[in-house]
Order: C-alpha cells, then sequence, then structure tokens
C-alpha cells in the first residue's frame, strides 16, 4: 500500500521534480493605466519602491528557474493604494500566469515581466 501511495504521489506534477530557483537582483514590472491606456516599465530593486498613479509599488523578491533567467518570474509585490493603509495587494505575480494571483483595481493593473540578474 505505502508503495502505491508513493508512486501515485510522484505521478502528481510538481512533487517529483521540484525545479530549482535563483533569486534575482530585482524585478521589471509593468503597469497598465486602464483609462487612458499608458503603460510603465518600473525595474524595482529589493525593497525598493515605485509610484504608479495613485499606487505605490514594492518588490520583496524576485525568483526565476535557474538556468533559463528570463523563463518564468515570479515576484513578491505589495501594492498600496494612495490614502489607504492596508496593502491593496500582497503576494506572489507569476509573470507567465498575471491572472492567477492579480491586482484588483478599477483603474491599475500591475504584472512582472522578468527578474533581473545583474
Amino acid at each position: 500500500m505505502k508503495a502505491f501511495v508513493l508512486a501515485a504521489a510522484l505521478a502528481l506534477p510538481g512533487v517529483a521534480a521540484a525545479q530549482e530557483v535563483g533569486i534575482g537582483t530585482g524585478a521589471i514590472v509593468r503597469g497598465l493605466e486602464k483609462v487612458s491606456g499608458d503603460i510603465v516599465d518600473f525595474t524595482l530593486a529589493p525593497r525598493e519602491q515605485a509610484v504608479f498613479g495613485r499606487l505605490t509599488i514594492e518588490l520583496s523578491q524576485c525568483r526565476y528557474p535557474l538556468g533559463d533567467p528570463a523563463g518564468d518570474a515570479f515576484a513578491y509585490l505589495t501594492i498600496w493604494n494612495a490614502g489607504e493603509e492596508t496593502p491593496r495587494f500582497a503576494g506572489w505575480m507569476i509573470a507567465s500566469s498575471p491572472a492567477l494571483n492579480a491586482l484588483d483595481h478599477p483603474r491599475y493593473d500591475v504584472w512582472v515581466i522578468r527578474c533581473t540578474t545583474q
């Protein structure tokens, strides 16, 4: 029975082969202002903040698959709306799946493009 459970667990995606990751020196984050259509790219270092319209965006960390720095990056972002004390968003955003864990804001979209490595 143990052998069956182990075989079943190893067959699940992501359980048997965890991907090694590197930690980037920062991240490139893109912001979209939905009303005007303006798009702005920010290069952020860890613990650095950028202001985009009424939002303040802070990067905590950016990770990427080792051997493929331009690959599927994921970054931990904290985003505040002006005048609010609690963050509007705090969590990991994944470059290849921005809708998986997205900022919910009526005027702005923010997503991760990739990690920086230098």
